[in-house]
């Protein structure tokens, strides 16, 4: 099929959580609410951070107890060089970054970064050991929070045991929490956004100590890799392209759902089981999926969607 250019909506179901308010900061990389760290720890080498970075590594990073201002970090650098109002960028590499203990929306806790915004995980990387499998236009919608050789990571709220740093496929070094390697969710546009909870049934946002933002304690294995049970789902985010490439359009439930632009998605990221629909109004050829489907066309059903079935 051809490459489709028709310009991206973004998922109303995600996005009418805006104006949710942050205890921990204000508008524009303020952290004077975030929640303190116990204790004064000094600084420590990242090689031995929760035994993620590697001893011996070379990566040259310390963690340092405290919010990125107690620390007296430069201004627009960090994660203070991304504003509210605009996405977050590919990956870029950071000078330092800060891991605050925080509430956002109706997370709490959940772990946010310097200027205040949602840091996720997600449940096809895998903790032990620490992989990340987020890469190339997943890696642009996800920015994985990364961080250069020399660089600090401010712990507030946060063990630094807890914290670490691996080696990305292309290179570059990722930070880790529990484990799990972390990220950005580019549809997350001011502080409190938690745009990227539950996307595709395998994006949450991260505590603390690495578990799943918002989900019940004891709530099963927490291993990677596994997505559980296919409930139905609540919403969809249908993609132009294959591989869950940009241009999208987001239909939420419940019931069925005509499409806006029908007949041109060729993947789709959604958060449990639906039917799919050739016809508006849930008639003519259907197909039932459940969770991620990156192409399609190889269900039968590419540029096919016209209405869906949640519930």
């Amino acid at each position: 099929m051809t490459k489709k250019t028709k310009p991206a909506l973004l998922l109303a179901s995600l996005a009418t959580v805006g104006a949710l308010a942050l205890t921990a900061c204000g508008g524009g990389g303020s952290d004077d609410g975030a929640k303190k760290a116990a204790g004064n720890a000094p600084a420590a080498n990242a090689d031995r951070a929760g035994g993620q970075a590697g001893g011996g590594s070379g990566y040259d990073l310390s963690l340092r107890s405290g919010t990125a201002r107690e620390n007296h970090a430069p201004r627009r650098t960090g994660d203070w060089a991304n504003p509210p109002g605009k996405p977050a960028a590919e990956p870029v590499q950071r000078k330092w970054v800060q891991l605050s203990a925080s509430r956002a929306g109706d997370l709490d806790p959940v772990v946010v970064n310097g200027s205040g915004f949602t840091l996720y995980r997600f449940d096809k990387d895998t903790a032990r050991p620490s992989k990340s499998n987020c890469s190339g236009a997943c890696a642009t919608t996800w920015p994985p929070v990364l961080v250069d050789p020399g660089s600090k990571i401010f712990v507030d709220g946060v063990k630094a045991a807890d914290v670490g740093v691996i080696k990305r496929d292309d290179g570059t070094r990722q930070v880790t929490i529990g484990g799990w390697p972390v990220y950005r969710f580019n549809k997350d546009l001011k502080p409190g956004d938690t745009n990227g909870q539950g996307v595709g049934g395998t994006w949450f946002g991260v505590t603390p100590n690495g578990q799943k933002a918002g989900q019940p304690a004891g709530g099963g294995t927490d291993q990677g890799g596994g997505q559980g049970q296919a409930d139905p789902a609540s919403s969809v985010i249908l993609f132009d392209n294959p591989r869950f490439q940009d241009p999208a359009q987001g239909v939420a439930g419940p019931g069925c759902q005509n499409v806006a632009r029908p007949k041109v998605a060729s993947s789709l990221s959604a958060d449990g089981s639906l039917k799919l629909w050739s016809r508006p109004n849930c008639k003519g050829e259907s197909k039932v999926v459940s969770g991620d489907v990156a192409d399609l066309g190889s269900v039968g059903f590419d540029d096919k969607v016209s209405s869906i079935a949640f519930g």
